[in-house]
């Protein structure tokens, strides 16, 4: 019998294994193994400070963003005090699963099936080596298994109807410095030739690269886009090493349990940031919140204990989602619209408070005329009243 079973070997899944097994409960970590997510791979330094990730995961330091407009303007914005750090999605994630298992949690690789209710709980799984069905008896279930999670789908109230975008992306070989790319700058484009409700990017990793795209509107060639933005970024005659696209969720479900024994954590939950479409640090601090609500679970034996997760986890981020979702609704509906977010980054206050902002996970409030000024001249944006080529 464990105390949790965590479905999905993810950022989320295996953060809140390792925290379980770290406080010394019975933990088995359910992965298929064999996927990798498509991921631009950007971390915080918050991330790297509060989860303690080794520098040998970091395979690129951004020191700036390079926002493009429609028209192809481009506005350089230097990431001051700090940087992006960089991961690959394949080593990091198989980094975590193993400090997971360092700290006691039991790794067993198969595909999710459902969840068995009788005398006990127990989680319903095909093996990968034998093809045959088993199952791990269970006092709770942490579904952290993606956007379209079988967990959420068949457990959690709303679970089946999370919004998501589909984001594809293409891992190349790196070319080194050129005219159009800098390994140690993120290029994100707003363009609705390329994206035309979210926006492409061009993200550094190393001697790796990863271009690609999002969109939440159906039949926009997610293939034919990237290859498009290959193009402009001068990097269509790089080696293709790797194709991934999955979808991504776009909005915190309103319940994260089902009121007895399961619960959600990361993109199942929906906590991936709205504008940005960030998600690693996210995820991880969803573990992390679902392994501390578990523990209260277990501990009092009051299944509405695991609701703290989703209270944790929205009482530190829901003002920073809600200012990013009415970005997002503000300026990604049209080019014109885009083109002005483009002119509104050239302004000091913007690009300081926005990676302020990035790198500490929180709303700056020490500036509060900066805050004011960004104001004003967010709604004179929005309103036309400041050319497009304002800077």
């Amino acid at each position: 019998m464990y105390d949790v079973v965590v479905v999905g070997g993810g950022p989320s899944g295996a953060t809140a294994a390792h925290d379980l097994a770290t406080a010394g409960l019975r933990v088995a970590l359910l992965d298929k193994a064999g996927r990798i997510k498509p991921c631009g791979g950007a971390i915080p330094p918050r991330l790297i400070e509060d989860y303690e990730i080794p520098d040998d995961q970091i395979v690129a330091r951004i020191t700036t963003a390079r926002m493009i407009s429609p028209t192809g303007r481009a506005v350089d914005i230097p990431i001051e005090n700090g940087f992006v750090g960089m991961v690959d999605r394949d080593p990091f994630d198989e980094f975590l699963r193993k400090r997971a298992a360092d700290a006691g949690a039991e790794r067993v690789t198969g595909t999710f099936l459902r969840i068995l209710r009788g005398d006990a709980t127990a989680v319903l799984y095909r093996d990968k080596a034998t093809g045959e069905e088993r199952h791990l008896p269970t006092r709770l279930v942490i579904g952290a298994d993606g956007a379209r999670s079988n967990v959420a789908r068949g457990e959690v109230p709303g679970g089946d109807k999370i919004p998501y975008v589909i984001a594809y992306h293409e891992i190349i070989r790196s070319p080194g410095k050129t005219e159009g790319y800098d390994p140690l700058r993120c290029d994100v484009i707003y363009d609705g030739a390329i994206s035309p409700d979210f926006y492409g990017w061009v993200f550094p990793h190393g001697d790796q690269a990863s271009v690609g795209m999002g969109t939440g509107v159906n039949g926009v060639d997610l293939k034919k886009a990237t290859a498009a933005l290959r193009v402009s970024a001068g990097l269509d005659g790089c080696e293709t090493l790797r194709r991934e696209g999955a979808p991504i969720p776009l909005e915190p479900l309103r319940r994260w349990d089902n009121g007895r024994d399961v619960l959600l954590a990361g993109d199942a939950a929906g906590v991936v940031a709205p504008s940005s479409g960030e998600g690693i640090y996210y995820a991880m601090t969803g573990g992390r919140v679902a392994a501390t609500a578990a523990q209260a679970a277990l501990a009092s034996g009051r299944a509405r204990d695991l609701r703290i997760a989703r209270k944790l986890f929205m009482k530190e981020h829901k003002t920073v989602f809600r200012v990013l979702r009415t970005m997002q609704n503000a300026y990604y509906k049209s080019d014109e619209r885009r083109e002005r977010f483009v002119s509104l980054c050239h302004d000091v206050d913007v690009q300081r408070l926005t990676f302020e902002a990035y790198m500490n996970k929180r709303l700056v409030r020490a500036r509060p005329m900066a805050h004011m000024r960004i104001g004003a001249k967010n709604v004179a944006h929005l309103l036309g009243l400041v050319p497009r080529t304002y800077a």
